[in-house]
């Protein structure tokens, strides 16, 4: 008999593109960005509230900004990353020029390292690509495991900043 627990397989996922109702689970996903270390957790409200990252999901989905949600096979849904066009006057913590889209990626603890942030960056990137964009940026915290995963993506840093890196994709 066996009384352990057993992970179940988490391989089986699917990717939509994001609609206007998917505002408080993008939410939920800068949440999961914003609290990527080990440590206390910053609560929803801190994080959102916080003009640094409110900018990424407030008034979502204007004009300019896509994104993908993934989804389990029982639509649950797991990660997204999404993308907006900040001004020069206002800009994210990945701005690198106008025009040029800043990428925001979260997912779920328990589905990452299962290809969840891969396939949705992808996806991504072939949506700016095909609405034009010559370029994509993000941000990362540095001895976020995830640069990894954005260097093996082509995305190179291009500017250090205090405690963060902003890395961005050539799309062409």
């Amino acid at each position: 008999m066996h009384t352990g627990y057993t992970q179940p397989m988490r391989t089986a996922y699917h990717l939509r593109p994001a609609t206007a109702a998917d505002g408080a689970f993008l939410g939920d996903m800068v949440v999961e960005a914003a609290n990527w270390r080990d440590g206390p957790a910053r609560s929803r409200y801190e994080v959102l509230t916080s003009p640094d990252y409110g900018r990424y999901v407030g008034g979502w989905m204007r004009p300019g900004d896509a994104g993908f949600v993934a989804l389990t096979e029982s639509d649950d849904p797991i990660g997204a990353a999404w993308f907006r066009t900040f001004p020069r006057t206002d800009p994210g913590f990945g701005y690198v020029a106008t025009g040029v889209p800043e990428l925001i990626i979260g997912v779920r603890p328990i589905w990452r390292a299962h290809g969840v942030g891969r396939a949705l960056l992808r996806r991504l990137s072939e949506r700016a690509r095909s609405e034009g964009a010559t370029r994509l940026s993000l941000s990362v915290e540095r001895g976020n495991f995830a640069a990894t995963l954005y260097r093996s993506e082509g995305f190179a840093v291009t500017q250090s900043g205090f405690g963060r890196d902003t890395m961005v994709k050539r799309l062409r």
